[in-house]
């Protein structure tokens, strides 16, 4: 069975928006308005001096898959937050029958991710693709980190997970996450290719996670024993 990928190209036209509307019309989601959701973009652009580059930090699928336009990135370490798979979701990498699991970036701990500098002059219609792409509903907080680089630190948007949600999962047991990750499909594909191909990405870029590897093995252990 084949997937669609998420693109530059099915963001900016609305047909993700318009899967995501459909999916609120049957129960799956609230929706941040589009007022709210520029409204966020706006108040994170002010915090950038007009003529500054504005940084993303990547720490999953953003990381393989951007979809919108920077102008160079760098492996880079945040601190104080770590990458966990704390999202439950019922459509991209999940159904309402199986939901699924996405990664946020929750309190404590330190996450090596990919940043990305936008041009200011680009800002405004790259993070509209981006906002329109992570800011779907109320289940994560934009936020800017200090992004640590070997070129030196950078100032950087990124979303961390809104424990106030109610997809938000507090759940730390490793073998509930890897079975509800090795089961769960949805419209993007199974689950467990996100975190595969988000441990793959990061082991080319030379960085360890060893959460991920441990869900990992313990999710290609279910996969098998099916």
């Amino acid at each position: 069975m084949s997937h669609p990928t998420l693109t530059r190209e099915n963001i900016a036209t609305g047909a993700l928006e318009e899967f995501m509307l459909d999916a609120e019309r049957r129960g799956l989601l609230t929706r941040m308005s589009d007022a709210d959701r520029e409204a966020s973009r706006d108040r994170t652009m002010a915090r950038f001096a007009p003529e500054e580059d504005i940084w993303v930090f990547g720490y999953g699928s953003l990381i393989w898959n951007p979809a919108f336009h920077f102008e160079e990135k760098r492996i880079a370490r945040i601190h104080g937050l770590h990458r966990r798979f704390c999202l439950e979701t019922p459509l991209g990498r999940g159904s309402p029958e199986q939901p699924g699991r996405v990664l946020g970036l929750d309190r404590g701990g330190s996450c090596a991710g990919m940043a990305f500098r936008v041009a200011p002059e680009k800002a405004r219609d790259e993070l509209g693709i981006l906002w329109r792409r992570e800011m779907i509903s109320d289940a994560y907080r934009a936020t800017i980190v200090r992004a640590h680089t070997d070129q030196g630190p950078v100032r950087a948007a990124t979303f961390v997970i809104n424990r106030k949600s109610p997809r938000y999962c507090g759940e730390t047991d490793l073998d509930k996450v890897a079975f509800s990750i090795a089961r769960a499909e949805g419209w993007l594909g199974p689950c467990s290719d996100y975190l595969f191909q988000t441990l793959a990405h990061l082991q080319e870029l030379g960085l360890n996670d060893r959460y991920l590897e441990k869900l990992a093995r313990k999710v290609r252990a279910y996969q098998a024993a099916v």
